[in-house]
């Protein structure tokens, strides 16, 4: 039986190639707090494989309300997001980068 845990992703790393805040640029590593306050971090890749294997379930916090992080594909290139909650622009990219 595989268990899973769930973690929510409380800030971001992107490849710069513009603005933090345009909708194209890519998450590189995501990353939150356990219940001690140590980090985690995960690159975009290892988060996308642990989702797909059920091995792990990401969400965010959108004005007190929980959003799950899903695997999405544009092309051929695997991507995160949330799913659709009615907010906008995406939240992942509205998350404070990296401390």
């Amino acid at each position: 039986m595989i268990r899973f845990c769930q973690f929510q992703i409380t800030f971001i790393a992107i490849r710069k190639r513009g603005s933090h805040y345009d909708a194209h640029e890519r998450i590189s590593h995501i990353g939150g707090f356990n219940i001690d306050g140590t980090r985690w971090i995960l690159t975009e890749d290892d988060a996308i494989k642990s989702i797909e294997d059920g091995r792990y379930e990401l969400y965010v916090s959108v004005n007190g309300k929980s959003v799950d992080v899903v695997v999405a594909k544009h092309g051929e290139r695997k991507y995160l997001k949330t799913q659709s909650d009615g907010y906008s622009p995406n939240n992942l990219l509205n998350l404070s980068e990296c401390p």
